[in-house]
C-alpha cells in the first residue's frame, strides 16, 4: 500500500493507454498531451482500454 503525502498531486488520464508503453512513453505521454511534468513528483494514473488495469507514473 502507498500511503501518499498530504501534498501530493494525482492526475488522471481520461482517456484509454496503449499498455505496451513503458515508462519512458508514459512520461512522454505526460509531456505532450497533459502538457505537465514528469519529474514533479505528482502521480500520473492511466487505464488500459478493457479498464481493467492502470498504470500509476510516479517521480520520486
Amino acid at each position: 500500500m502507498i500511503s501518499p503525502a498530504g501534498g501530493l498531486r494525482v492526475y488522471v488520464a481520461t482517456r484509454p493507454t496503449d499498455f505496451r508503453k513503458g515508462i519512458d512513453g508514459l512520461a512522454l505521454l505526460v509531456q505532450e498531451v497533459m502538457g505537465l511534468d514528469p519529474f514533479s513528483g505528482a502521480a500520473f494514473v492511466f487505464r488500459a482500454k478493457r479498464a481493467d488495469r492502470i498504470k500509476v507514473l510516479v517521480w520520486d
